[in-house]
């Protein structure tokens, strides 16, 4: 009686593999997108495609107001700022900040229910660029991979640039210039110390909050930016 054939693999085992080469592949997209936003602006976001099918669902105008203008362009004190807010170590890690997720999760176990965010800059910039303000764990996954990734190939301050100009600040608001424009007429260039806080305070919910109304958040800003030497 001849030899019988290897038994075939599992049909988990297929399927296993199936999403490992899906997840190297889309990885591999990503990252030439990563490569070629070193020297092209981005058109357009996953979040402002979001914002858009959301206007066609709801049957309201779609508005997109974003200027792309350097970083020499902005106030420094709204670079600050913004590290201040959203990233105080920005300069010292490499994509995620271990230490404040651990500290997330610490506080999450403690009080038994889910904490703070702990984004970086760089995992917000991934958000904004690729994905959308949905929140799933699938999501966060891909930003973990993908936040070192953006550090690598951009570089901090090329992918700073890119988060300033992309990042929504306001119902059809996307980026400094046009936030700037918006909420104090003036162009980011010139935003002063307190303007630049206020807008900062606004990032972690852009289009709910206003400037005018980030009393006690802009002052704890403008106090980090001055222990930072800022």
């Amino acid at each position: 009686m001849g030899e019988r054939g290897s038994p075939s693999p599992p049909r988990w085992h297929r399927w296993g593999k199936r999403v490992l080469v899906l997840i190297v592949g889309v990885h591999l997209l990503w990252g030439a997108a990563l490569i070629l936003l070193r020297f092209v602006n981005p058109p357009t976001t996953g979040v402002q495609i979001q914002r858009r099918i959301e206007a066609v669902f709801r049957r309201v105008a779609y508005t997109k107001r974003a200027t792309f203008v350097p970083l020499r362009r902005m106030s420094p004190l709204l670079r600050h700022a913004v590290i201040a807010a959203e990233d105080g170590r920005f300069y010292q890690h490499y994509g995620i900040d271990w230490d404040e997720v651990q500290k997330v999760a610490s506080q999450s176990t403690e009080n038994g229910a889910l904490g703070r965010g702990a984004s970086t800059i760089a995992q917000q910039l991934v958000k904004n660029l690729f994905f959308t303000t949905h929140r799933n764990p699938v999501r966060k996954a891909f930003e973990f991979t993908l936040a070192p990734m953006a550090v690598a190939i951009l570089g901090r301050e090329r992918l700073l640039e890119l988060y300033l100009n992309v990042v929504e600040w306001g119902p059809g608001i996307y980026g400094a210039e046009e936030a700037a424009r918006y909420h104090y007429r003036t162009p980011a260039a010139t935003l002063d110390r307190e303007q630049s806080a206020r807008l900062a305070a606004c990032l972690p919910s852009p289009r709910q909050r206003r400037p005018a109304r980030m009393n006690d958040y802009s002052a704890a800003i403008l106090i980090r930016m001055q222990q930072a030497g800022w």
